[in-house]
């Protein structure tokens, strides 16, 4: 047996473990189960929840997502955030991924709530799942089926994924072939986190709250190549107890202004805080406030960030700031915009607020033209770095700054 079988075999084995079957009292659909207001254990996966536009009742879902930090118990929620009735949500699996829509042979188990098969989110919450035996690794590619046979009004989720997942009408979440899932679609919906229990007792994770630059624009789709997912990797190897990451970022999203997604100070409870096991709030906002031009001051900002401190503290969390990217090169780029990302950055490596701070500007300037991103970092339209950038801008964070005394 080669050493690829071999080791594809034993992972394979452990997510038969980790997705073994639930059986239990069926709870009917309309309740929402106890399991629903809370769960332990660490975040290993999310995405921040955002307007998705209508639900399309009969639709299913084969989405994909990737772990950071490994566990046992695995956990789904599930969100209703933005919706204005309730969600039905059935068929509701979870699996390893072998290639495209297809899973490993008998990973893919179903997830019950409360012991039910069938679970009706209200309209503004979230559910989570009953915990699943066993051990899921980290670094894998997990697989979380389900089906809305009623849905309608506005759906909930995750548009700019950067992961291709997949669609299928009828009732085809139970199978681990993916002949029913024909279409794909560049979001995840419904699904905003992903919770294990580590082996290790004290294991945290960090939440990166941000814009596109930390939701992944310009890497590389299906490759994992977004700045947290770098930062995962770093973190799994290091000893930091901070092992878990979750990615909080909106493509657009603003510190102060909603607009694409609810602004980082009003969706902080939601997409970071409620994680569980957080240690540390990775704070990467301020760009798209900057650029507007829409009067916001170096004060206002200032007022933000230490609003986002000072909740993240009083909660028990650390907070690492990091310095805002240079833009020169973007279309709304001026002298003035550049003006107040200096201000906010001199802020920002000072005040004190933070437990930590992370220099992103010094990590991807260019020594020649320090309002501009490094051309070998850039994506291409001189605001979002490439893959390259991502990885240098992950090389940057030190993991000891995550881990600190609260």
């Amino acid at each position: 047996m080669s050493g690829r079988f071999a080791r594809g075999c034993h992972i394979a084995a452990a997510l038969l473990t980790a997705l073994a079957c639930q059986t239990g009292p069926a709870r009917a659909a309309g309740t929402l189960p106890e399991s629903a207001t809370g769960t332990t254990g660490v975040v290993t996966w999310a995405a921040a929840a955002d307007r998705m536009g209508e639900g399309t009742a009969g639709q299913g879902y084969r989405l994909i997502v990737r772990t950071s930090v490994g566990g046992s118990d695995l956990r789904v929620r599930f969100t209703n955030a933005f919706g204005d009735r309730p969600l039905t949500l059935d068929g509701v699996y979870a699996g390893l991924r072998d290639q495209g829509a297809a899973l490993r042979p008998g990973t893919n188990r179903r997830l019950t709530f409360g012991g039910a098969r069938t679970v009706t989110v209200p309209a503004g919450a979230v559910a989570w799942s009953d915990p699943l035996p066993g051990r899921l690794p980290a670094g894998t590619d997990l697989v979380v089926s389900l089906r809305t046979p009623d849905a309608a009004g506005p759906a909930t989720g995750h548009w700019m994924a950067m992961q291709t997942s997949y669609t299928g009408q009828g009732d085809h979440t139970a199978e681990e072939s993916g002949a029913g899932w024909a279409q794909t679609t560049g979001s995840w919906w419904y699904m905003d986190a992903v919770a294990v229990r580590p082996a290790g007792t004290g294991t945290g994770a960090v939440v990166a709250l941000g814009d596109s630059i930390t939701d992944g624009w310009q890497s590389t789709t299906d490759l994992n190549r977004r700045w947290p997912d770098y930062l995962a990797r770093r973190l799994g190897s290091t000893g930091t107890p901070v092992k878990g990451v979750a990615n909080a970022g909106i493509s657009g999203n603003k510190l102060l202004a909603d607009g694409a997604g609810e602004s980082a100070l009003h969706r902080l409870d939601r997409d970071v805080l409620s994680q569980p096991g957080v240690r540390t709030v990775f704070l990467f906002e301020g760009v798209n406030d900057i650029k507007a031009h829409s009067g916001v001051t170096a004060a206002d900002l200032i007022a933000g960030y230490r609003d986002i401190a000072r909740r993240a503290h009083g909660a028990g969390k650390c907070v690492v700031a990091a310095t805002v990217s240079p833009f020169k090169g973007w279309y709304e780029w001026d002298p003035a915009a550049e003006a107040l990302r200096q201000e906010v950055n001199q802020f920002l490596r000072t005040s004190g607020d933070f437990d930590a701070v992370t220099d992103f500007d010094r990590t991807l300037r260019s020594p020649y033209d320090p309002e501009r991103i490094l051309p070998f970092l850039d994506g291409g339209d001189h605001l979002h770095p490439n893959d390259k950038g991502m990885q240098a801008m992950a090389d940057a964070v030190d993991p000891e700054s995550l881990d600190c005394t609260r």
